[in-house]
């Protein structure tokens, strides 16, 4: 959660969720009314190749194409809607590197291109027509070799080549889109779907035959680059493994097919590897680039962003805001842009935001200004939290019941939402603990604060998977996530001298 990004005056109109998580979620934000890189090229693939130091950019060979010009207009909406840009020179070298491998053997190789790290935790990339490709820093989080990354710029670069773009806008009546994402499986497939479907950015799908094209042409790409040509079904699969590790439940919604018209999983894997052995036998074909991107992401923000917030287990704490809170120890924190949210059993859900007081100095009032459909006027009580003024409140609205709780600190208004189904006593218990934990930081809470990153480690005569999977900060599945992001399968071992990745401070 964003601070420039908490809300709006009574007036104004909350943002909709990005990944919506379950119906009480959306519910929180419809039926209550709220108002609630760096254009980087390379030249071909060498084993030290550097970026150029005066790269052909978008903006420039193309000024006068309306492709490039289509997505020029687009382009700040996706960097807004995706946290900004992630500036790191030696993360942008990297991708700067692996673009120019594959620019080198396009289809087109007059097509330039402007390549954005985007500062989310999100797996994803996609690419606008015109040449804008965009991968967001969680991707390259996940993959673990440069042959990886380079599979899912192919893919998005072959759209760009193949006027995907163009033929989608057609036939959605000039509405400009961007391209379809390669992956985003943070959480469930009606979550990808909702995050797809957001106001001011629609990824809509390419086709199912567009996607395939894709993929052959990106396979092709990744070969003749001198990439591992396997690397596209092995990340596929690593994408899988993650949207099954962060599905709310890990036992649904197996099929990974992200849109309606997208290939499932297991199919595209399939071709994609039918593909690769046109170009000679897994393991003899290809080089991963390994080394060289590890150390690319060695220290590469994971997770949260400090403008967001962090969350740690039960607790999300914001050092810029200087405030924490708790949720119950059987609910799941979402951190978004506009909001917080959390989910919990039976059907229950938070959201937390914030706006801007300005000249509001009664918080009763506040409640009561109309913000929040169904309100019980009645119920309106001001008190304090934890020495801060508060007021409070109880609201109806279809087949749920909600407690709504105001903070003032210091020129915000923080403001939780629980919502339950109608009747469900959970309603006091679980807005008890969040009325009860919230409260300032302390400077030594502030400046103990620190973002989760990744750290790139050699594997010593005495470490094992054990080991090593506890250092893992940020998660309680640490064994799962240090195996899911280094790529090991079941029965996988580690021998002394390999470098793996872990995530701490």
């Amino acid at each position: 959660m964003q601070p420039e990004r908490l809300g709006s005056p009574p007036s104004g109109q909350t943002p909709s969720v990005r990944r919506g998580m379950t119906g009480a979620v959306v519910l929180l934000a419809a039926s209550l009314g709220l108002s609630s890189c760096q254009s980087l090229l390379d030249q071909a693939y060498q084993p030290n190749v550097s970026p150029s130091d005066s790269p052909q950019i978008v903006d420039e060979v193309q000024r006068n194409d309306p492709r490039a010009q289509m997505g020029a207009r687009e382009h700040p909406r996706i960097v807004a809607s995706y946290g900004g840009e992630y500036h790191d020179e030696k993360t942008e070298k990297l991708v700067a590197r692996i673009a120019g491998a594959l620019t080198a053997v396009s289809e087109n190789p007059n097509q330039s291109y402007r390549i954005t790290i985007l500062n989310s935790p999100a797996i994803n990339a996609f690419a606008l027509p015109g040449g804008y490709l965009y991968v967001t820093r969680g991707l390259l989080a996940l993959a673990n070799d440069a042959s990886e990354v380079a599979a899912v710029l192919s893919h998005e670069m072959a759209h760009v080549t193949a006027n995907h773009g163009i033929e989608r806008q057609r036939r959605e009546e000039a509405e400009v889109i961007a391209s379809r994402v390669v992956a985003e499986v943070l959480s469930s497939d009606l979550a990808g779907k909702q995050a797809l479907a957001r106001g001011k950015l629609r990824l809509a799908a390419f086709s199912r035959q567009q996607e395939l094209q894709a993929d052959v042409i990106g396979i092709r790409m990744l070969g003749e680059a001198g990439y591992d040509p396997y690397a596209a079904p092995r990340f596929l699969d690593s994408m899988a493994a993650y949207a099954r590790f962060s599905s709310v439940d890990p036992d649904t919604d197996q099929s990974l097919d992200f849109l309606s018209s997208h290939p499932n999983a297991p199919q595209r894997v399939d071709l994609a590897r039918r593909h690769a052995r046109a170009q000679g036998m897994e393991g003899q074909v290809g080089d991963r680039g390994r080394d060289y991107y590890v150390a690319g992401i060695n220290g590469l923000l994971y997770g949260d962003s400090p403008e967001e917030g962090f969350v740690r287990g039960q607790t999300f704490l914001h050092g810029g805001l200087g405030i924490r809170f708790d949720v119950p120890s059987d609910f799941r924190i979402d951190n978004k842009v506009d909001a917080v949210l959390a989910t919990g059993p039976s059907d229950t859900a938070i959201r937390f935001d914030g706006v801007d007081a300005g000249d509001t100095d009664n918080l009763a009032n506040y409640l009561t200004s109309g913000w929040v459909a169904g309100l019980k006027a009645e119920t309106v009580q001001t008190t304090t939290i934890n020495g801060l003024p508060a007021a409070t409140a109880r609201a109806s609205a279809e087949r749920w019941d909600f407690d709504v709780t105001v903070v003032r600190l210091n020129n915000q208004i923080f403001r939780f939402l629980t919502a339950v189904p109608k009747g469900s006593p959970m309603l006091e218990q679980v807005s008890t603990v969040l009325k009860s934990s919230f409260r300032q930081m302390t400077p030594q809470e502030t400046a103990a604060l620190k973002p989760l990153r990744v750290r790139v480690v050699t594997v010593g005569p005495n470490d094992s998977l054990a080991t090593l999977a506890a250092r893992m900060m940020g998660t309680d599945r640490k064994l799962d996530l240090f195996k899911l992001i280094n790529a090991m399968p079941a029965g996988a071992a580690i021998t002394p001298g390999q470098r793996v990745k872990i995530i701490s401070e």
